[in-house]
């Protein structure tokens, strides 16, 4: 299945308990059909003393969330879009569906 979003995009989830929570992504899993966004479905891990961190304790982290939940924000007005896809220059680039303007 083709993702129409990647690492390093703002997003915006549209759904779920954390709905309306804005943030970069920082990773994508093909498989899962799941993105970590940042600051988003944050949760409470557990960890055990180690060398990285001798305290140990409770830890927040952000947790995936699945990608049809997320929606894509058009950088020129701020606003949540649709991607499409067009070949501009012999190459081709993801679209915006409200502004017409290359992501």
């Amino acid at each position: 299945m083709k993702l129409k979003i990647k690492t390093g995009d703002t997003v915006r989830v549209i759904a779920g308990d954390h709905k309306g929570t804005e943030g970069k992504i920082l990773s994508v899993d093909r498989e899962k059909n799941k993105a970590i966004v940042e600051g988003a479905n944050m949760v409470s891990k557990h960890e055990k003393p180690s060398a990285k961190n001798p305290q140990g304790g409770i830890v927040q982290k952000e947790a995936p969330i699945q990608i049809s939940n997320l929606s894509l924000i058009d950088p020129k007005s701020g606003e949540t879009t649709r991607v499409g896809y067009e070949t501009r220059d012999g190459k081709k680039v993801r679209v915006s569906k409200k502004s017409n303007e290359v992501i």
